[in-house]
């Protein structure tokens, strides 16, 4: 497949996988979707040694993820200190983009860096508005919040991408 092709392909399906874990916070079947997006990443796009970067990616989302619940930032609606499956499952996803479809990002730095306080924001908005999170801090404070911490993890996160294969 072409090189236009393989990108285009890792942007589709970590999009459908998207919206299969958000929408799957409440309809659990469509996480198997998630999955088989996963699942054709890794057969057809990804590098011999990706799984690493995809792991490693994933421990760090969430632990990040299970912070800023425990922080208060977010309201799953639910008891318990764990993360729900769907938000679980976006991190792999998420992961898959950065030797692919979100490749430009990573140099010069800054790029990564500015994507991220604004892409990052938006899509856990986004998310929340579909899977019915609230945000007890308010929109305003946690998009702040996280558009910082989007602004320094995702160029350590495509560093990270360049390391681990």
């Amino acid at each position: 497949m072409a090189s236009s092709g393989r990108l285009l392909l890792n942007a589709g399906l970590f999009q459908l996988g998207w919206f299969a874990c958000v929408l799957g916070a409440q309809r659990p079947l469509l996480l198997l979707l998630a999955l088989v997006c996963l699942g054709v990443h890794l057969a057809w796009l990804a590098e011999p040694r990706e799984w690493r970067l995809l792991l490693g990616v994933s421990l760090i989302g969430w632990l990040l993820d299970s912070a800023l619940l425990q922080l208060g930032l977010f309201d799953f609606h639910r008891p318990g200190p764990l993360l729900p499956a769907w938000l679980a499952l976006l991190w792999p996803l998420f992961a898959s983009t950065l030797r692919h479809s979100l490749a430009w990002s990573a140099r010069p730095w800054w790029r990564a860096s500015l994507f991220g306080a604004l892409g990052g924001p938006l899509s856990y908005w986004a998310g929340s508005q579909l899977a019915g999170v609230g945000l007890p801090l308010g929109t305003s404070t946690s998009m702040l919040v996280l558009a910082l911490l989007w602004a320094l993890l995702l160029p350590l996160l495509q560093r990270l991408s360049r390391a681990l294969i």
